[in-house]
Formats: structure tokens, sequence, C-alpha cells
């Protein structure tokens, strides 16, 4: 391999492995840990964690960042069935006769997101909500042969920073479309006067960035034979209409909700589904049940149109795996919780949002919600100082607070996103609130 080095240094334009890590900033880059060489494995694994010990986990302080990484209870069963060998150190299921296990746990996941999508099929998972994302706008282009997606302002600047680079080998056209600025949800009449006759598919997500719900039903009526790509929150679809039944012909989102813990922001779990007239175009695996030779029930992978399985321009997507892991526990906590464990959750988080973002309204020199449409468990504040000088005191008072807004967003000035679960206690609440009347 060392032969080849040069010749890679080469094509990629460099001069030396260096290069490759240029554009990183110094403050955050280091030589490697100042470690003594030769101590003895205890006396280092100590030190390092004394190291680690730097860092803050929502275990020891409240925190309200949401954005799409969310910190839900996650039932001890969880972990306790996921840790079974069967699911733990499986892979690809190439031979089905001995995958029976993983299989199925995947069919079950599948049934589950269609069932609160409201869609006909789903695959076994994505990476993550972006590059669902992004890989259903490219599936919206198999479709229709048209090249132009259309995206709402109010999406995660992460996440639209990933469709852009999907959008780049194809060539697709990405626009933008503003919000209400009063509301909060995407401009109807903006929106309608985008699309044309080259439009593939139009994306909204709902609850948005602003944690606001759009109204599919009206984003499909305005956008007329384009595809409507739904975002969605798996756990608010305890409680509203599924994007199916309102006109959605793909629905992506984050799996992380349910069953899989923050972990510093992944691994991550996408949710895609569809309607099942386009399923032949969706990318990754889809898990199917069958019959075995004796007539019992068995499963497979049904649709595997994957470049690790079949040529390579012919695959749907260049994703040659999935969040097995994360997408059975995904199933398990959403099969503890049930029907009514769903909506339970989801109604005391839409509660605590509202008394937490009234509480915060009530305070001087801040607004909550700064968008007047429904929102689920998430808001946007606006304070009356800088509110990066906000975020660097609630820090040092022990409390991490919302996600700032103003860099992405000229209009929204001293505005962050704050986020609360059923994580959050009355304490917690409290502790957030006499921080902030300390400030105003």
């Amino acid at each position: 391999m060392a032969s080849e080095e040069p010749e890679i240094l080469k094509e990629l334009g460099i001069k030396s492995v260096e290069e490759l890590f240029s554009d990183l900033p110094s403050e955050i880059r280091v030589e490697g840990l100042d470690l003594e060489k030769g101590r003895p494995e205890r006396e280092v694994r100590k030190e390092v964690m004394n190291i680690l010990a730097k860092n803050r986990t929502v275990g020891e302080m409240p925190c309200f960042l949401g954005a799409g990484v969310y910190n839900h209870y996650i039932p001890s069963a969880v972990s306790e069935l996921l840790s079974r060998s069967e699911f733990y150190s499986s892979y690809t299921p190439y031979q089905p006769e001995i995958s029976q296990g993983m299989l199925q746990a995947l069919f079950e996941y599948q049934s589950l997101i269609c069932e609160l999508t409201g869609m006909e099929a789903a695959n076994s998972s994505m990476y993550d909500a972006a590059t669902a994302l992004a890989e259903a706008c490219l599936m919206s282009v198999r479709i229709t042969r048209k090249k132009k997606i259309i995206i709402p302002k109010s999406i995660f600047w992460e996440k639209r920073t990933v469709l852009e680079n999907y959008a780049k080998g194809p060539g697709l056209q990405i626009e933008e479309v503003a919000y209400d600025g009063s509301m909060g949800t995407v401009n109807l009449t903006q929106l309608k006067d985008a699309v044309d006759g080259e439009t593939s598919a139009v994306y909204v997500e709902s609850p948005n960035l602003f944690g606001v719900f759009e109204n599919f039903a009206e984003v499909k009526e305005s956008i007329g034979d384009a595809l409507l790509i739904a975002g969605v929150n798996p756990l608010s679809l305890a409680l509203v209409a599924p994007p199916g039944d309102l006109g959605a012909d793909i629905a992506v989102g984050e799996g992380q909700t349910l069953g899989n813990p923050m972990n510093f922001g992944g691994p991550l779990v996408g949710l895609f589904a569809c309607k099942k007239d386009c399923i032949r175009k969706m990318p990754g695996r889809v898990i199917g049940a069958t019959k075995d030779a004796h007539g019992r029930r068995a499963y497979c992978m049904a649709l595997q149109t994957r470049e690790q399985h079949i040529r390579r321009e012919k695959a749907t997507s260049n994703i040659c795996t999935n969040e097995s892991l994360g997408a059975v526990a995904f199933a398990i906590h959403a099969a503890i919780l049930g029907r009514s464990g769903l909506r339970k959750l989801a109604t005391e988080n839409i509660s605590k949002a509202k008394e937490l973002a009234g509480r915060i309204n009530s305070l001087e020199g801040f607004e909550s919600p700064v968008f007047k449409s429904p929102h689920f468990n998430e808001f946007v504040v606006q304070s009356q100082g800088g509110y990066s000088d906000i975020d660097d005191y609630l820090l040092k008072q022990g409390i991490q607070g919302g996600l700032p807004l103003s860099t992405h967003f000229e209009d929204l000035k001293n505005c962050a996103v704050f986020c609360t679960t059923e994580m959050h206690s009355k304490e917690d609440h409290d502790m957030l609130i006499n921080a902030l009347e300390g400030i105003s």
C-alpha cells in the first residue's frame, strides 16, 4: 500500500496526508495525548478517564437542544433485548435460512413505520434523516425524470448541506422557499409560484426546524403533480394524521427518537417509506414475508437494489448497508409502548413544551414561542439581548440552552430553538427559568 500512496496523493491533488486535515481549525487539532510512554495500562486508563471527565452529559445537566437528535427515555428492556447475539453481532442476512430472527425483526420495524406514516411500503432504514431526505430526492428524479427539488428555508442547515452534496453529481437543482414570518410554516403562495413543469418533488417537514406543524394537505394541493416528500418526527405521528393520509408520496425522518440514545450525535436511523407504486424506485433493502418449502411463514430480502448486490450503474443507492441494530431498537421501543403508550408520551412532550414556552414568555425580555402555529416539543425563543451571551451564561449555570438561529436566519436575530422532552423534570424547567430571570 505504501507504494501506492504517492499516486493516490497525486490523484487527490495534494502533497501530503497532512493536507487532508488542513481545513480543520488549529484550535481543535491536537498532536496526540500528552501521556508518558511506557506507563501501565491502569494508569493510562485513569488519565484518559480524567480527560473524559471534562465532558458534561445530559445526565449531569439539563439540555434543551433538539433539532433532530432528542433525549428520550429508553426502557431497560430495549438494551436487554438488543444485546442478544442474534441482533448485536449479525450482519447482512445473505443466508435467510439462518437469519430469520433478524429478518423478522426488520420486517416488524418496516410494518411499524408503515403504520406510523400511513405509507404502503418501507425499507429497513437508511443512515439518518439527512441521507434519507437526499435519497428521497434522488428517488423522485428516477420517478419523474425531472431534476428540480424545492425545499423550505425552515430546514436544519446540516441536513440541507447533505442534500446539496448528494445533488452535485446528478445535477439536481435545489430551490428554497421562504417561511411565513408569523406562523413559521412554509409560505404556500411562494411555494405555488416556485413549482413548475420541471419540478420533481417538494420537501416539507412537520414539525419543522422551528418545532411547528405544517399542513401536508395544503402543501399537496399547492404543488400540483410534483411529488410530496414529507419529513416526520415518528413520535409526533402518534397524535397527528400520518402524511400518507394527507397526500404525501414519500415519508422520511429520524428514528433516533425511539430506542436509540443520542451518542454524541450518532449513529442514527433514517426512516424511509413510500407509496406501493414507488417501491421499485426505493433505495436500500426491503424485507418481505413469504413461505418456505414446507409452507411455513418465512422472511427474506425481497428487494435489495443496492450496488453491493447488483451492477453499480443499476443500483438505486450507493448506501451499501443500513442501521439494522438501530432499526431493531426502534421497533422494540415502539412495541413496548404500543399505541396508547406512544400517544401518552407524545402528549407529555407537547404539554411540557407548551408549559415551558409559556413560562419563558412571562419573563421580561423574552418572547416565546415566536411563531404562532401549533408546535410539538420544540419552539423558538427570542431575547432582547444577544442570544450567544445568554447561551454562555446558561452554560456557566450548568444548563445547555437552545440551538441559536441568527447565524443562519437573518430575520431571527437573538433567537434559538428550545426543546423539552419527558426527560425534563419540573426542577429542570425551574432551573432554566431561574437562570433566565437572572438575565432579564
